[in-house]
């Protein structure tokens, strides 16, 4: 059921980026931005897990996005969807929530 919640969100966070009007080369460009988190492990496996997953939870990307919607800011809102997008992405493939033991201990399953 997390993965196909993980496809609903990267759907409707596609539908939502494509209503905004957002590029969708700016779009592929940052897709993966958040994964940039994982240099946090270099500093150990328990700060490399927190850093990795207060990326990868939808509330930061979500406030951002009522932020934008309040703010009359379209910039905040496909930001938003993006980040969205790529939480939903790796939650169908199966990429989770670290836990501190190792990268591969996520919420979801062991990768």
């Amino acid at each position: 059921m997390l993965h196909v919640e993980g496809l609903a969100a990267l759907t409707i966070a596609c539908i939502a980026y494509g209503r905004l009007g957002g590029s969708w080369l700016l779009f592929a460009a940052l897709f993966l931005v958040p994964d940039l988190s994982m240099v946090g492990y270099a500093f150990g496996t328990a700060v490399g897990a927190r850093i990795y997953n207060a990326v990868h939870t939808y509330t930061t990307p979500l406030v951002i996005g009522i932020l934008g919607y309040a703010l009359s800011r379209p910039p905040l809102e496909t930001l938003s969807a993006i980040w969205i997008a790529h939480i939903g992405f790796d939650r169908l493939l199966g990429f989770g929530l670290k836990y501190g033991t190792a990268f591969k201990d996520t919420h979801l399953s062991r990768v």
